[in-house]
């Protein structure tokens, strides 16, 4: 239950940093200005879903000094009915309101406000480490604080399915899912009454135009929903697989603003497909036998104004600071690939065959390297590096924290990534392959890695031991074991009839 408690003897918390009067008016006027009637607080837990609760407007507004109030006080909730907080005996948490996260929600029918909340807790008074959000702040301070860069930048290319029909379940004596598309290529036998055809080949979907894509109107108006919360957004499209698999872009951000939009992202393409009668996943790898869906980031140090990436003499144009930052992200990516791609459904997208950059290499243009440098343009504003393996069923603000900090701890023990491999890496020899690494075939490996090799997201304080432990912990039990220890429906083919 989420409650106020307006007593006396309530602590009253201060906001981390200075609440701007300024940023406070403009969400009055923003009320004013839409007709607000409630105001909707959403946070992040650490799996990386959002959760939110609502108020009237009239806990915003009819107080005597709103600079004072909410602002500082914060709103309670449990904290023990949230994935990866807190216990029951400790449950009481403050949600913080960030003024400027304030937005007309896009999807709501009701004129609703929506604020992004960081997370306190009411004994010290100081921000809570599980927070996601959090950890990202901490990320992007350090960068600064380690005199690398001022800001990084990130653009992540976050893809998806919209289907027309899910159905899934898990008892003790049965388990199944069940996926369903009108662009599905296994439909084109179907008896639809009529059946139009026009659908897309299996790994053919990108991208011909309607009427193979028919999503693209859909896809239009979730990105100018997008765009009215502001989110810039640089292009749509479908992406490779047939039934509905299609692909967004925003473009780049700093690193807490772009985790924030990540979210409101995903809030909006689920809201609008169920809308339009249909479901959005970003699950990596809902269909056998096709492309699966990726969240390939790009990324870049800024520092004075200047992209640090960049070198007119370099490799593809890159820096030696941003080769050390490759090297960091691929001495530490089976680690950070428990946050990039923290889910078992995970390691069935990262396998050869289907686009999924399942090697620890760079290389220029390469998509089959798992950092790619793009060099579509040899503007130095445009230079970045391009980590793949990630998808977008992590939780934005860890994901590119632990990416940052990988890459960071590159520069600083100057870690060399070796030599580029400009080649299609799955058609390697024998000989050539076996001096390429891959990331871990699994999300235990994954976790085991992580809980090797984590001393480097500890620095500054960024990750604290009590995150990677909960991590760990949570998904060993609630994911990995809870997968594992269930009869898979393709056993049965394999072995029913031994």
């Amino acid at each position: 239950m989420c409650i106020r408690d307006r007593s006396k003897k309530e602590v009253l918390l201060r906001w981390n940093g200075d609440v701007h009067n300024k940023d406070i008016q403009r969400v009055l006027h923003l009320i004013k200005e839409h007709r607000i009637e409630i105001i909707d607080l959403k946070f992040n837990d650490l799996p990386g879903m959002w959760q939110h609760f609502s108020m009237p407007v009239s806990e915003l507004t009819e107080i005597d000094d709103p600079v004072k109030s909410i602002w500082s006080e914060g709103v309670g909730f449990d904290g023990s009915s949230i994935r990866g907080f807190q216990k029951i005996q400790e449950s009481d948490m403050i949600l913080m309101l960030d003024p400027e996260t304030a937005v007309l929600d896009p999807v709501c029918e009701i004129p609703t406000l929506s604020l992004i909340c960081d997370i306190y807790d009411p004994l010290t008074k100081k921000p809570y480490t599980r927070d996601p959000r959090y950890i990202a702040k901490k990320a992007a301070a350090y960068l600064s604080q380690a005199n690398i860069a001022d800001e990084s930048f990130w653009g992540p290319e976050m893809e998806f399915f919209l289907f027309n029909d899910v159905r899934f379940d898990q008892t003790e004596n049965s388990g199944f899912y069940f996926l369903d598309s009108v662009e599905g290529e296994w439909n084109s036998g179907k008896d639809e009454k009529p059946n139009l055809g026009y659908k897309p080949r299996y790994k053919e979907g990108y991208f011909p135009v309607p009427p193979h894509d028919s999503l693209q109107d859909l896809r239009s108006e979730i990105i100018l929903k997008m765009i009215r919360t502001g989110i810039a957004v640089e292009v749509h499209h479908h992406e490779v697989a047939t039934a509905g698999q299609c692909e967004i872009d925003m473009k780049f951000n700093t690193l807490v603003k772009m985790a924030d939009n990540c979210l409101m992202y995903k809030y909006i393409v689920k809201n609008m497909a169920k809308k339009h009668h249909m479901v959005a996943t970003f699950m990596p790898k809902p269909l056998f036998g096709d492309n699966g869906s990726g969240m390939h980031t790009h990324q870049s140090l800024w520092k004075g104004g200047r992209n640090i990436f960049y070198d007119p003499r370099g490799y593809a144009l890159i820096s030696q600071t941003a080769k050390y930052y490759i090297g960091g992200l691929l001495k530490h990516a089976p680690a950070i690939l428990a946050f990039c791609a923290p889910t078992t459904n995970s390691y069935k997208r990262l396998v050869p065959g289907y686009e999924a950059p399942v090697n620890l290499a760079y290389s220029q243009r390469n998509r089959s390297a798992a950092v790619r440098i793009p060099v579509y343009t040899e503007n130095p504003k445009t230079k970045r590096i391009e980590f793949r393996p990630p998808d977008s069923s992590c939780n934005p603000y860890l994901a590119f924290a632990s990416m940052l900090m990988a890459g960071i701890d590159g520069i600083r023990n100057r870690i060399d990534p070796g030599e580029p491999l400009d080649k299609n890496i799955y058609e390697l020899s024998a000989q050539e392959a076996k001096n390429v690494s891959t990331v871990p075939g699994s999300l235990e490996k994954a976790i085991n890695a992580l809980e090797k090799d984590h001393k480097f997201l500890l620095e500054g304080d960024v990750f604290t031991q009590d995150v990677i432990e909960t991590w760990i912990e949570y998904k060993r039990e609630k994911e990995i074991d809870a997968v594992g220890l269930r009869p898979h429906p393709y056993e049965f083919h394999l072995y029913f009839d031994i």
